[in-house]
């Protein structure tokens, strides 16, 4: 399966469900705001990588890099 920015947002997104917080208490937390988020899950590709990836980490999710 090769990684976009869709299925990065919905990743995002389920695990935020999962987790049960909601996009405002998660821009908080990560330090972004929650149009961020919102672009985020909707997959938006031009979403700033530096912030995905503090999002990301903070749901405890992370991206790993590999050969194809």
């Amino acid at each position: 399966m090769n990684d976009t920015s869709e299925t990065i947002g919905k990743q995002a997104r389920s695990r935020r469900k999962k987790l049960g917080i909601t996009q405002k208490d998660l821009a908080l937390t990560s330090g972004t705001g929650i149009r961020f988020i919102i672009d985020l899950e909707k997959g938006k590709s031009t979403c700033q990588l530096g912030k995905v990836l503090m999002v990301l980490n903070t749901l405890g999710l992370s991206l790993s890099l590999k050969e194809r």
